[in-house]
């Protein structure tokens, strides 16, 4: 079911002070640093790691792994039949639906809808 692990979506109180530290401190690169609806979401890559998505609007203290499948209705399906319990919601790629494991852990699954989302946002860096 799962294709790839293409973002990190990790909780932050501020993405401007993390992506400084991620890009100054640990060597990543900046990708993005947009301002919408209230709330920053800022991107940074280390080497070919999945994308980070450093988002102030996201809850709790644990990432999210989100994994592509390819067909999003097929998996959605099979992880419900399973017993899988969550919240099915819309990111810019496309269909995602986000759960946790038993021990707590956040996962997603999406569907690449919307390829062109890739290069959508990078080298924006909102004031």
């Amino acid at each position: 079911m799962f294709r790839s692990l293409d973002f990190i979506y990790a909780p932050t109180r501020n993405a401007e002070e993390e992506l400084d530290f991620c890009t100054k401190v640990l060597g990543g690169e900046a990708v993005f640093s947009i301002r919408g609806f209230g709330t920053r979401v800022a991107a940074v890559r280390f080497g070919e790691s999945p994308l980070v998505l450093l988002a102030e609007h996201l809850e709790g203290e644990r990432p999210i792994l989100i994994f592509r499948i390819d067909n999003f209705e097929e998996a959605l399906e099979a992880l419900k039949k399973r017993g899988i319990k969550g919240e099915q919601l819309e990111i810019p790629h496309g269909p995602c639906f986000s759960f946790s494991t038993v021990g707590g852990q956040r996962l997603a699954i999406y569907e690449l809808k919307r390829p062109e989302m890739n290069t959508h946002f990078a080298g924006r860096f909102d004031p």
